[in-house]
């Protein structure tokens, strides 16, 4: 009796180590079969983009990337265009990087002067001569609103050798600082600032991974780009309550780009998109932005 137990029981052993591993096997099927026909979608989709960038007048550099497979989708990644506004992104990662180094402190004060004041200023614009702001103070408007005074002011405060340093040490490869926010005439002379979506998109991804200096240091610089104002190119025909976007503009005479990260229930993707447009208006650019966006935001929800 006891025998016949005891190879009962190991029979039942048997089977259910056999109908564990069988699930597994089975599971692990299902999920390569699930891979293989999101790969597929993918494909579709980087068919599409790039077929719109084609066929869009003007210059066009994209990279795309899932963020949980690491497929990606480039079109002329390393073309180096003017950057724009998107220069305050690593500026901002400069400072953090400087205050760890023990080199400024962000609670450093910084005075507003009559001649520091430019265009392009929608909140320092307003502030009286003598007004004083810390470091940290001058960050948010400069990321969130892309206030110019708040940038050049902190240009001034780390200075021009000290930020392109820094741009370096990040790891970026074709990004530098070489006037100011506004400074027209030096442009002329044939000073730019100069950037390509392949060192946004590096960036970036260090900052979704929170692998920038810390996780801390990480996660406040995503919280910024997540209060950004200017919404009018990745976020504009996105829903507001199915996406969250962390993201930085840059606009200028015939320069829009937009560059972030877009969070999503059914899976995150960073996105950037710099455009070196033909038409005086922007209006064109902007659209096109949109469209990736809302076309890769869709690959997302109905694959």
């Amino acid at each position: 009796m006891r025998t016949r137990i005891l190879l009962l029981l190991t029979f039942l052993c048997f089977l259910s180590a056999g109908l564990f591993f069988s699930s597994k096997i089975y599971k692990g099927y299902q999920a390569k079969k699930i891979l293989e026909k999101r790969k597929k979608t993918w494909l579709v989709l980087e068919k599409k983009i790039k077929n719109k960038a084609l066929r869009f007048p003007g210059r066009v550099s994209i990279v795309i990337k899932d963020l949980d497979t690491g497929w990606d989708i480039t079109y002329n990644e390393e073309n180096i265009l003017p950057s724009a506004s998107l220069v305050k992104i690593p500026i901002m990662l400069s400072f953090f990087y400087a205050a760890r180094e023990g080199r400024v402190n962000l609670k450093d004060r910084i005075i507003l002067k009559g001649r520091d004041r430019v265009p392009g200023s929608k909140v320092l614009g307003d502030k009286p001569n003598g007004s004083r702001f810390t470091v940290e103070e001058l960050l948010e408007p400069m990321i969130t609103q892309s206030d110019n005074t708040a940038t050049n002011l902190l240009i001034d405060y780390l200075g021009f050798d000290n930020l392109n340093a820094y741009f370096k040490k990040m790891g970026l490869k074709n990004t530098n600082l070489a006037r100011k926010m506004m400074d027209f005439k030096e442009r002329r002379r044939g000073e730019e600032n100069y950037t390509t979506a392949q060192d946004m998109a590096f960036l970036l991804e260090k900052l979704y991974h929170k692998d920038f200096l810390s996780q801390e240091i990480s996660e406040r610089c995503l919280v910024l780009l997540g209060e950004q104002k200017i919404n009018d190119r990745i976020p504009k025909k996105l829903p507001r309550e199915g996406a969250f976007i962390a993201h930085k503009t840059g606009l200028e005479r015939r320069i829009c780009h937009d560059v972030g990260i877009v969070y999503t229930r059914k899976g995150d993707f960073l996105i950037c998109i710099l455009v070196k447009h033909r038409d005086k208006s922007a209006a064109s650019a902007k659209k096109f932005i949109a469209d990736i966006a809302l076309l890769t935001y869709n690959h997302y929800q109905y694959r």
